[in-house]
């Protein structure tokens, strides 16, 4: 990371009182629009949301999930990045920062803010002065080699996602070769196999996403703790 930008990471303790943002990343292709649209058809009834797309010319993302109705239209924003997208979300964040407190503004309190970024390579991370959790999507397209091929998208997301596992067969992908390279390189965090087009809530990422939600209390009592003793001592 370029920049130095605040990590909320280090204690797991958000900042009291905003949405959990999430940021969704990965190569073109892999599904990461049609992953948020799972999401907000899954989490819409019970949670409060907003959504933050990233292109770099055009607003396509954010008006796919707008003509899908998976949310009022206000309640996504698209960001156009004009430069590489990890750059958006990894070292100059403002334009994403400016987009998420808008929807804040606009709809607060919320509980979830997904951030998408525009698709890039395996490089690509968000900064955590951005996204608090992230979630890193490839597909089984890219041949089963790419888990393997690692890189801080996939090795240190908080999720790692192979999708579009209903293709394996026809693009000769052995998910049992993926499975193992993805747990090899990744030391324990969690990886989900998924088809959205079959499962098109995406329901084991849903719960997964909704376990970051019921921890919050958790996470908001343990930062109201850190602030009572450093204003104290």
């Amino acid at each position: 990371m370029s920049v130095n930008h605040e990590d909320p990471h280090d204690d797991h303790a958000l900042p009291h009182g905003r949405a959990l943002r999430l940021g969704i990343g990965g190569p073109v292709g892999g599904g990461k629009t049609a992953l948020v649209a799972a999401l907000c058809h899954s989490l819409g009834l019970a949670h409060r949301l907003g959504v933050v797309t990233n292109d770099i010319y055009t607003t396509e993302d954010a008006d796919f999930l707008r003509r899908a109705g998976v949310l009022d239209p206000e309640r996504i924003v698209a960001v156009q990045t004009g430069c590489c997208p990890h750059t958006a979300i990894r070292d100059d964040i403002a334009a994403n920062l400016d987009a998420v407190e808008t929807l804040e503004k606009r709809f607060g309190p919320l509980d979830l803010v997904i951030i998408e970024s525009g698709g890039d390579n395996l490089t690509a991370t968000f900064s955590r002065g951005l996204a608090d959790r992230q979630i890193f999507v490839l597909d089984v397209a890219g041949g089963d080699k790419v888990p393997r091929k690692g890189g801080p998208g996939v090795t240190t997301a908080d999720l790692l996602v192979i999708n579009k596992t209903d293709l394996a067969s026809l693009v000769g992908a052995d998910l049992t070769v993926m499975s193992r390279d993805a747990r090899a390189v990744r030391h324990g965090r969690p990886v989900q196999f998924t088809s959205i087009r079959r499962d098109t809530g995406a329901r084991e990422v849903a719960e997964w996403v909704i376990g970051l939600l019921e921890d919050r209390p958790r996470e908001r009592h343990v930062a109201d703790r850190t602030r009572t003793a450093s204003e104290t001592a």
